[in-house]
C-alpha cells in the first residue's frame, strides 16, 4: 500500500504548509494508525507549528527532500501534528523526547510503535550529520533496520519509555500522596517563591534566567502580589526593572507594538520574530498591574500598543484572533522587521516632521556594526520611559511603513479557543481599567464566537477553528478559559447573563474532565483533580493531569481560578469545594516546589485570599476607583443583580470592600474605595 500526502484538506496553517512535500504525512487520525498496523510499520510523529523557525528549516532541508522522503514513506508511516491544535498529544511526546534526551522543543521528532508507544525521539535533525548531532538519513535508516532485525529491543524501548511518560503523567496524583501537613498559606508561599526569584533573579538585566531569555508573566505576577501585600520594595524592583528592560528591548515590537516569543540573548536585544496571541494575552495583564500599582506611563503604554496591534494585525473576519505571526518572511528570520542606516535614512527622506537619520539611528538603536546579521540591527530602546516626542513618534510611523511595504510574515489564522478566551480575559480587564470600550467590545465577539460557532452539532466545545470550520474537541484550558472569560465580562458589564453561560461551562468542564473517583471533601486522595483531555477523548499512553506550568499556565492552574472566580460570583459552595479538592491535590507541589509552579501559588490566591469590590448599580467614580486600583485576587461587582449574594442589601451610591467573608464599613467616596481595597490587600 503506498500512502499519499493527506494534508491538503487540514484546517491547520502548519499541516497545510507541508501539504506539498514529498513526504507522505497524514493527519494524527484512526486511518493513519490503522495503516501503521496494517503495513507493520512504526510511525514518524513530526511536531511543530507553522510559526516555528526551525520547524521551517528542517522543512526545507529534510521533507522537501525527495531522497529522505522515500526512506520516511517506505519504512514508516509519517503523522504530521500541530502542537497548537493537539496540545495534549504535543505534552505525552514531549514528556517522551525529554525522558530520551533530557531537553525537548520543535520541532519534535519521535518515532512510535503502530499503537502510538515511543522509542526512539529528539528535536531538530539535520540532513546530514553536522556539528555532532546525526543527520536525518542515517537516524531513518539506523531506525527501519532497528524495526527489521531488533525487534525486541525496540519493544523494550518502547515500554520503557511509554512507563516513563505515563508516570509523569501521574505526577498530580503520586503528589497528592505526599500532602504537606498544614494547610496552605498565600503569604507564606508567596514568600518561598519570592525567595527562589531573588536567587535566580538577573539584577543586570532582569528576568529570573540566563540567555535564551523567556518572558515568565507569572512571576512578575507573583512578584507584583507579593509587593502588593507586603510593600517590599526590593520584591516590587525585581518585577518593574525586568517589565522596564523587556518594553525596552528588542523583544518588544518598538513601531507596531507586541511581544515576541523570546530573547536569543541575556539583553532582551535580538528575538526570537515569532509573536504569539498567548504572550499578548500573559504579558500585557503585568504591566497593566504594574500601571495599576506604580502609576508608571510605560507600562500603561505597553498595554495600549499591545492590544491595539492584536486587533489591528490578529482580528479575523469572524471576530475571532489569529493563533500567531512567523518569525521568518521571505524564508529569512527577522528580515521584515531590521533596519540599517540606509534604510532609516531612505525612509525619512522628505520627512521634515521626522527626526534626522543619525538622531534616528541613536534612538532605535541602529547602528552601522548591527546588533542582528548582516549589519542590520534590531530596533530597541535605551532604558527610560518609553513616551515619544512628536517628531520620535512620526519617525515610527515612517519606519513602519517602510517595513510593511516589505514581504511579510505568514500569519496562522487558526482560532484556538483557549488562546482567543485568554485574550479576551486580557481586554475586558484591560478595558475596565483603562476605559477603552473597543477593548471591551472585541471581548465579547470573541467569546461570543467560542460559546456559539466554536461548537460541534451536540452542543460539545471545540479546540480550534479556521474559515468558519471548527474540530478538535476541546480540553480542560479550553473550557476554564473560557469561564474566566465570562466571569471578567460580567465583572466589565454587571449582566448576570455571563455568569449563567459560565456556568453551563463549567458543568460541562466537571462532567468531561473531573476525576472525582476516590476524592471526598475531607480526603482529596488520588484520583481527584481534572484530567486534561475529556472523558470522550481517545486515551494515548496515559491520560494526564497538567499541573506543572510552562510558557502557558497549567490547566489545572487555570481550572482552579476559573472555579473560584466563578464560585466567589455566584455563591456556589459546590464549584468552590471542587476547586479546593484540586488545589489540596497538589499542595505539595505549592508548598515545596513554588517556582515550578508559580500560577498554582496565584490560584491559591484567588480561592483563599480573594477580595471582592462591590458598587452596587450602573458604574460611578466609585466602580471606577475600583478598577484603578491594583488589587491581586479581587472581584469588581456593580450593577442591578441584587439576587446574587454578594449584592444583597447593597446601597447604591456606596461602595463594600469585602474580605474572607467579612466586609468593612461601607464607603461614598472615592478616595475612601482606594483606602479601604489598600487596607483589605496589605497583611
Amino acid at each position: 500500500m503506498d500512502l499519499t500526502n493527506r494534508l491538503a484538506g487540514s484546517t491547520s496553517p502548519y499541516l497545510l504548509q507541508h501539504a506539498d512535500n514529498p513526504v507522505a504525512w497524514q493527519p494524527w487520525d484512526d486511518e493513519a494508525l490503522a495503516h501503521a498496523t496494517e503495513l507493520d510499520r512504526p510511525l514518524l510523529i513530526s511536531i511543530g507549528y507553522s510559526s516555528c523557525h526551525w520547524c521551517h528549516v528542517m522543512a526545507h532541508e529534510s521533507f522537501e527532500d525527495p531522497a529522505i522522503a522515500a526512506i520516511a514513506n517506505r519504512a514508516f508511516v509519517p503523522i504530521k501534528i500541530d502542537r497548537e491544535e493537539r496540545p495534549d498529544l504535543d505534552s505525552l511526546y514531549m514528556a517522551a523526547t525529554q525522558a530520551a534526551t533530557g531537553h525537548g522543543g520543535w520541532p519534535m521528532t519521535v518515532f512510535a510503535t503502530p499503537d502510538g508507544r515511543p522509542f526512539y525521539a529528539g528535536t531538530y535533525f539535520p540532513p546530514i550529520d553536522r556539528g555532532g548531532q546525526p543527520g536525518f538519513t542515517r537516524v531513518l535508516e539506523a531506525l527501519e533496520d532497528a524495526w527489521a532485525t531488533q525487534r525486541d529491543s525496540v519493544e523494550t524501548q518502547a515500554d520503557e519509555l511509554a512507563r516513563a511518560v505515563a508516570s509523569e503523567a501521574q505526577l498530580a496524583d503520586r503528589l497528592a500522596l505526599d500532602l504537606p501537613a498544614d494547610d496552605l498559606d498565600l503569604g507564606i508561599c508567596l514568600d518561598r517563591l519570592i525567595g527562589e526569584l531573588d536567587q535566580r533573579y538577573d539584577d543586570v538585566d532582569g528576568g529570573f534566567s540566563p540567555a535564551p531569555k523567556f518572558p515568565r508573566p507569572s512571576y512578575t505576577m507573583a512578584c507584583l502580589a507579593h509587593a502588593r501585600a507586603t510593600g517590599d520594595r526590593p520584591t516590587l524592583e525585581m518585577a518593574m526593572d525586568s517589565l522596564r528592560a523587556m518594553a525596552c528591548g528588542g523583544i518588544y515590537d518598538h513601531l507596531a507594538g507586541g511581544f515576541a516569543r523570546y530573547s536569543v540573548d541575556a539583553h532582551w536585544l535580538v528575538p526570537h520574530f515569532e509573536k504569539m496571541l498567548t504572550d499578548q494575552a500573559l504579558l500585557a495583564p503585568a504591566y497593566l498591574a504594574a500601571f495599576q500599582l506604580t502609576g508608571d506611563e510605560s507600562c500603561r503604554q505597553v498595554v495600549c500598543e499591545t492590544l491595539d496591534w492584536v486587533l489591528d494585525d490578529l482580528g479575523l473576519p469572524s471576530g475571532g484572533l489569529a493563533a500567531s505571526v512567523d518569525a521568518d518572511a521571505a524564508g529569512h528570520e527577522g528580515s521584515h522587521a531590521v533596519f540599517r542606516p540606509a534604510d532609516v535614512a531612505a525612509a525619512l527622506a522628505g520627512r521634515p516632521d521626522t527626526l534626522g537619520t543619525a538622531e534616528a539611528c541613536a534612538v532605535f538603536g541602529i547602528t552601522a556594526e548591527g546588533t542582528f546579521e548582516d549589519g542590520a540591527s534590531v530596533i530597541a530602546r535605551r532604558r527610560g520611559p518609553l513616551r515619544r516626542s512628536p517628531a520620535e513618534e512620526a519617525t515610527r510611523v515612517a519606519l513602519l511603513e517602510v517595513r510593511r511595504s516589505r514581504p511579510q510574515p505568514s500569519i496562522d489564522d487558526k482560532v484556538l479557543t483557549e488562546w482567543n478566551a485568554m485574550m479576551a480575559c486580557t481586554l475586558a480587564e484591560a478595558s475596565g481599567v483603562l476605559g477603552n470600550e473597543r477593548w471591551g467590545a472585541a471581548a465579547r465577539q470573541i467569546v461570543e464566537l467560542l460559546d456559539t460557532t466554536q461548537r460541534d452539532a451536540s452542543g460539545r466545545l471545540l479546540r480550534s477553528s479556521r474559515s468558519g470550520v471548527a474540530s478538535g474537541l476541546a480540553q480542560l484550558a479550553d473550557h476554564a478559559w473560557l469561564i474566566l472569560a465570562m466571569t471578567r465580562l460580567f465583572e466589565l458589564e454587571g449582566d448576570t447573563a455571563w455568569l449563567e453561560r459560565a456556568r453551563v461551562v463549567a458543568r460541562d468542564m466537571i462532567t468531561l474532565f473531573h476525576d472525582g473517583s476516590a476524592a471526598t471533601a475531607s480526603t482529596p486522595e488520588q484520583g481527584s483533580g481534572f484530567f486534561t483531555t475529556g472523558a470522550d477523548a481517545p486515551i494515548l499512553l496515559a491520560r494526564a493531569k497538567d499541573v506543572l506550568d510552562g510558557a502557558l499556565p497549567s490547566a489545572t492552574a487555570v481550572t482552579i481560578v476559573a472555579l473560584a472566580r466563578l464560585g466567589r460570583l455566584t455563591g456556589d459552595a459546590d464549584l468552590l469545594a471542587v476547586a479546593d479538592r484540586t488545589l489540596t491535590l497538589v499542595s505539595a507541589l505549592v508548598s515545596d516546589h513554588p517556582l515550578a509552579a508559580p500560577d498554582l501559588v496565584l490560584a491559591l490566591g484567588e480561592l483563599r485570599s480573594g477580595i471582592e469590590i462591590v458598587t452596587p448599580g450602573a458604574p460611578t467614580e466609585l466602580t471606577a476607583a475600583a478598577w484603578s486600583t491594583y488589587a491581586p485576587f479581587a472581584l469588581r461587582i456593580h450593577g442591578t443583580t441584587g439576587h446574587l449574594d454578594l449584592m444583597a442589601d447593597r446601597v447604591e451610591g456606596m461602595a463594600y470592600v469585602c474580605a474572607g467573608g467579612t466586609c468593612r464599613l461601607p464607603v461614598s467616596d472615592a478616595g475612601s474605595v482606594v483606602a479601604e481595597i489598600d487596607a483589605a490587600v496589605r497583611r
